[in-house]
């Protein structure tokens, strides 16, 4: 198959089609170095530039205070549940608040457990995760490291519309799943991290987005490649970072910058594709029906049930056929899951809901 299909995969998610082709047409040799982005060494002031211009670019997207540092590191989200723990609870009387909100949630809170206090503040295990808290139903206290949230459930399909509240104490997010997907009030946050290979680049690459303040904080004991003072003091370079990862995420941000004009636009185009998708849902009288609370509802990922299970998989079936593709819902939940993240075009949104409409005219 050599023509593109709309690619509703979780992630690794689609990319935006400028971004593919510019690195397509510059793979063998990368304008100015001779050699292929794939060969040139990190060291190179050619490599320099390129992440120091990512940097500057996701700086100037969040409109990020000089006191935040962004980090280009390795592992994945999942090295972050550990690291973030490792550097803030190891001191004596130290403990850390979470929100649990998912499945991310929950791997999260797990390997924090294995580092230190943790104490949770609230769980939607009762609600099967179909929603995230409103403001007054936890409660965090002052003397706490940090509070940890994830941002957007790719599994459930649940996403905080805003910041929760934490008083003064530092915000810790997972944002793997909605980074630069929208403006947020970055000054509320203490650390971001993301995985880039959902909104920002390919697998491989975790930006970590930290405050000077609680940078001072981290443990002194750590190994080196999980102390961020290492990573910040040699400007992600203390080891081989993943060079191409990185550069695709300079591609991204600029054509997040100079195509869509930043994260308003963004924004508003994300929330074009989810309503268009979600009204199908609620319009289809009960054939289609959303897991999400409608005001926890993701603008990332559209999660769904049909009637029964042998619907939901001709579906999935029907809907590759018909170019649609990675519709299933996550094996822990089933259904149906869309994951409509930045580089999903309306017109992929729009295909899906016409295909929607013809599969529900044709089996209710």
């Amino acid at each position: 198959m050599n023509e593109r299909v709309f690619n509703f995969s979780p992630g690794p998610a689609t990319l935006p089609l400028p971004v593919l082709q510019e690195a397509q047409q510059n793979l063998l040799a990368l304008p100015g170095a001779g050699a292929s982005i794939l060969e040139i060494s990190h060291r190179s002031k050619t490599f320099e530039q390129i992440i120091a211009q990512a940097e500057h670019n996701i700086r100037q997207l969040l409109r990020l205070p000089q006191e935040y540092h962004v980090l280009f590191l390795q592992g994945g989200a999942s090295l972050q549940f550990s690291q973030v723990p490792m550097s803030f609870l190891h001191a004596p009387g130290r403990y850390a608040e979470y929100l649990v909100t998912g499945s991310w949630a929950k791997r999260a809170l797990a390997e924090a457990q294995r580092e230190g206090d943790v104490r949770v503040v609230w769980d939607g295990k009762s609600d099967n995760y179909r929603r995230v808290p409103k403001p007054g139903e936890y409660e965090t206290t002052p003397g706490a490291a940090y509070v940890h949230f994830t941002s957007n459930e790719t599994i459930q399909g649940v996403q905080f519309p805003s910041e929760p509240e934490a008083g003064r104490v530092p915000l810790v997010c997972d944002a793997s799943s909605d980074f630069l997907s929208r403006p947020i009030d970055v000054r509320r946050y203490g650390l971001i991290y993301a995985g880039a290979q959902k909104n920002v680049g390919p697998a491989g690459v975790t930006i970590v987005i930290i405050r000077q303040d609680l940078l001072e904080q981290v443990t002194d004991d750590l190994p080196t490649m999980l102390n961020y003072k290492v990573h910040v003091e040699h400007r992600s370079l203390y080891n081989t970072p993943p060079v191409f990862a990185v550069y695709i995420v300079l591609l991204v941000t600029r054509w997040l910058l100079e195509n869509i004009g930043g994260l308003e636009q963004m924004y508003a185009i994300n929330r074009q594709k989810a309503q268009m998708l979600y009204d199908a849902i609620d319009r289809s009288e009960g054939f289609y029906r959303a897991h999400a609370q409608p005001d926890s509802r993701s603008l990332m990922n559209v999660t769904w049930r049909l009637p029964n299970e042998e619907l939901e998989a001709e579906f999935v079936k029907q809907a590759k056929e018909a170019g649609l593709h990675e519709l299933k819902g996550h094996r822990s939940v089933g259904g149906i899951r869309a994951s409509i993240y930045n580089a999903m075009p309306v017109e992929g949104v729009r295909a899906l809901v016409q295909f929607m409409q013809h599969f529900h005219q044709k089996h209710a």
